[in-house]
């Protein structure tokens, strides 16, 4: 912990989600700050993010119209978790930014409010009426299927994006520490023939890590398109 009995203490995981955090501000701000006709590597780059956020998230899921207003909101969710994920596999960070409750749960209650907020706006009368009470249930039915709704659409959707990705990052991690610790144990602890199972596990772990970074744009992947299917479901004429 840096500054540890002063009320600027932070831990290593803090350090890593700061670091994660000015990255992408970095990587935004210079892969957008002077923009050519014919663009260079690392522009390019920038709008082949922007653009797979614009095209395959926000306009297959909201349409030309309503991805464009969500744009922003879908394109923060994506990177950020994207770099904080990221931070995973980063030599001497290595912990994403994402593995501690408080990040995925910050975001999940941001995609919420935008999924409420958008809702309302539709409808402001509405809403809550068509995501409570569908269209064709016999009204006794009502006494249950309410409960059931509201517990699906407010309280299972948040929760489940929320551990979705904190789950995914800390099993993660927990795998690369048990490959490489193996390592370290079979090749320094133990020595000899030993050796070799050392360099299995090191041949996993390196792997592991691959599919690590696979996962790191998997999940942010995921995170941003539910959130843009939410905000579709609370923009759609029935809900």
């Amino acid at each position: 912990m840096l500054f540890e009995g002063t009320i600027f203490a932070i831990t290593r995981i803090n350090l890593t989600q700061m670091l994660a955090t000015l990255a992408l501000v970095l990587f935004l701000v210079l892969g957008t700050r002077r923009m050519k006709i014919v663009p260079g590597r690392f522009q390019s780059v920038a709008e082949m993010g922007l653009d797979f956020v614009r095209v395959n998230i926000a306009e297959d899921i909201l349409g030309r119209k309503d991805g464009k207003r969500f744009l922003p909101i879908l394109t923060t969710i994506f990177f950020m978790v994207l770099f904080m994920n990221i931070t995973g596999v980063i030599p001497f960070l290595n912990i994403a930014g994402t593995s501690v409750i408080a990040v995925p749960m910050l975001l999940a209650i941001v995609a919420y409010v935008t999924f409420i907020y958008a809702g309302i706006k539709k409808s402001p009368a509405g809403f809550f009426k068509n995501a409570l009470l569908p269209s064709g249930v016999p009204w006794p039915l009502y006494i249950i299927i309410v409960p059931l709704e509201f517990l699906s659409t407010f309280i299972i959707r948040p929760v489940t994006l929320t551990l979705r990705l904190l789950m995914n990052m800390v099993v993660g991690h927990l795998m690369l520490v048990l490959f490489f610790s193996a390592t370290q144990f079979f090749v320094v602890g133990l020595s000899g023939w030993w050796t070799a199972l050392g360099a299995g596990s090191l041949a996993f772990g390196f792997a592991f890590t691959l599919f690590e970074i696979f996962v790191a744009f998997l999940q942010a992947y995921v995170f941003a398109i539910l959130t843009a299917v939410y905000i579709q479901l609370a923009v759609a004429e029935e809900h």
